[in-house]
């Protein structure tokens, strides 16, 4: 049973094929959605445009989610290819390096406002320009961690930016509710992609999340994937403002 078949759905931050995205997409894919992505620069879009393809994607758009013009120039894009939407992927988050390596006390003014808007406004953003392509409803959904909730080594800022998502989450939900439009989150465990790389000792947090986790194995991007499914199918369309937990449970245990 294909939960997606005939829906149409829009991915955001897709960086290469270890991403969280990509096992999103891969099995948003396989339960027969059609799919668009889009990509930051041209330097992405090498990794980005062979892989959109290889899932038969057509839509592949350039989009800087800190330029509003080009948000809207995406979803006007969107529009003409497709006529409405039914989901979209948010995978977008960003700090500068040096706000993850120092004391948090010492983040910088500007490292602090870019990683917000990146990470968080961007959802918004993106939400804004969305809904009124989702007549009959949709679904969105963004990526977080557990350092939104919690302190977890060298995560710093980012936690921070991921608190503010999942405030934008809650607030989205209430806001588009009535629209028929769900607005959720999956936390997943640590995963070794790109974005992870810029956290320091992250081998050892892997190590320490794999020893503790009550299913004693590490999160896959297909973990993920299947649960993104159920958040965009039917199958949830009672279910919003949620932070969805994909971490084998480590997030109900304690050091």
């Amino acid at each position: 049973m294909k939960l997606l078949e005939g829906k149409k759905g829009l991915v955001f931050g897709l960086a290469n094929n270890r991403s969280i995205a990509w096992g999103i997409a891969q099995a948003a894919s396989e339960h027969g959605a059609t799919l668009g992505f889009t990509y930051l620069n041209d330097a992405l879009a090498k990794r980005v445009v062979p892989l959109a393809e290889s899932l038969g994607s057509e839509l592949i758009l350039p989009c800087d989610v800190q330029d509003d013009a080009q948000i809207a120039q995406v979803f006007e894009d969107v529009k003409k290819a497709w006529g409405s939407i039914d989901f979209i992927i948010h995978s977008v988050a960003y700090a500068q390096a040096d706000d993850l390596k120092d004391r948090f006390s010492k983040t910088s003014r500007e490292g602090f406002s870019l990683a917000l808007d990146v990470s968080a406004y961007s959802l918004v953003a993106i939400t804004n320009h969305a809904a009124p392509l989702m007549s009959e409803g949709g679904s969105i959904i963004t990526l977080s961690y557990l350092g939104a909730a919690k302190v977890v080594p060298h995560y710093r800022l980012m936690g921070v930016a991921k608190a503010a998502l999942e405030a934008c989450v809650r607030e989205l939900a209430a806001d588009l509710g009535p629209d028929g439009i769900r607005v959720n989150a999956i936390s997943a465990g640590p995963i070794k992609t790109l974005a992870a790389s810029g956290i320091a000792d992250f081998r050892q947090l892997m190590h320490a999340f794999e020893v503790r986790a009550p299913t004693r194995r590490m999160v896959t991007i297909e973990d993920v994937g299947g649960s993104a499914v159920y958040l965009l199918s039917d199958l949830s369309r009672s279910v919003t403002g949620e932070i969805h937990y994909v971490d084998g449970g480590f997030s109900v245990t304690t050091a």
